[in-house]
């Protein structure tokens, strides 16, 4: 029990610790896309780190490295793409909208706003402690089953960012909605691939013999929550909605706004 509790107050110090760094960047680049590039690398980061976390003498167990590097190769996939993003543009605009909105009190709104997600990160970290952490040495059917899972969000997630920046590179793309590929199928499915790979935690950590593992399903609850109803689909989609317009409303009336599904019928703009 205390063992746990230290490591979740070294997860939530953590955070709060490289958020603030997040923000002292966002600061004085002035390009708020660096925000999302370090609290990537941040959970990345930080949650390799708690995956081998030593409890007890002896050698870490090979769950314990298994977590740690699915981890590593989601938080490097993710952040090397969203850095090289960030690198060509000046700022994010879903940010930038925030700190209009904010008006004279954007640094400090920032600041608390970064923290936040740091305080709303910690049980994304944590349920992979726990699910590294799951009391038995022998590797078990579900954490090979976890590591496909995660491993197919990582490459569902990647071939998505891949098609989109394919067709906004285009010749004649300018100006239109991406509707190929899976964006036929969903109209954010980097972000369903975002999610999916958090489900691979409860699948590892959850049994009626390890009371810590309950705490795992808070994490694929919050990043569908902050994805679907925060800092993800809303803002994405107003600022869509502002420079598509009525393509990108077309767009919606026939794509499904997460989980793939069959495109309903209608034509592209």
């Amino acid at each position: 029990m205390i063992a746990y509790l230290v490591a979740l107050v070294a997860i939530a110090l953590s955070l709060s610790v490289l958020m603030a760094g997040a923000w002292v960047v966002q600061q004085r680049t002035g390009n708020s896309g660096w925000v999302d590039t370090i609290w990537t690398f941040s959970v990345g980061l930080v949650g390799a780190a708690s995956a081998l976390w030593p409890l007890a003498t002896g050698a870490l167990m090979a769950r314990q490295w298994l977590v740690a590097a699915l981890v590593a190769i989601w938080s490097l996939r993710l952040g090397l793409h969203i850095a090289v993003r960030t690198a060509a543009i000046s700022d994010d605009p879903r940010y930038a909208a925030f700190a209009q909105e904010w008006g004279l009190n954007a640094p400090r709104r920032m600041f608390l706003f970064l923290q936040n997600q740091a305080l709303g990160s910690i049980p994304l970290v944590f349920a992979i402690f726990v699910a590294a952490h799951f009391p038995s040495e022998m590797m078990r059917w579900r954490d090979y089953f976890a590591a496909f899972i995660l491993l197919v969000a990582i490459i569902g997630e990647a071939i998505a960012d891949s098609q989109l920046k394919q067709f906004t590179e285009s010749p004649g793309h300018h100006g239109r909605v991406c509707d190929i590929g899976l964006w036929r199928w969903s109209r954010h499915p980097n972000y369903f691939f975002q999610w999916l790979g958090w489900l691979a935690y409860p699948i590892i950590a959850i049994s009626p013999d390890y009371g810590w593992g309950w705490a795992s399903p808070l994490a694929p609850a919050f990043m569908y929550w902050i994805l679907v109803h925060v800092t993800g689909v809303p803002p994405l989609e107003a600022q869509m909605l502002r420079s598509r317009g009525e393509r990108y409303r077309d767009y919606q009336s026939r794509t499904s706004v997460f989980f793939l599904l069959p495109p309903r019928s209608g034509e592209s703009k």
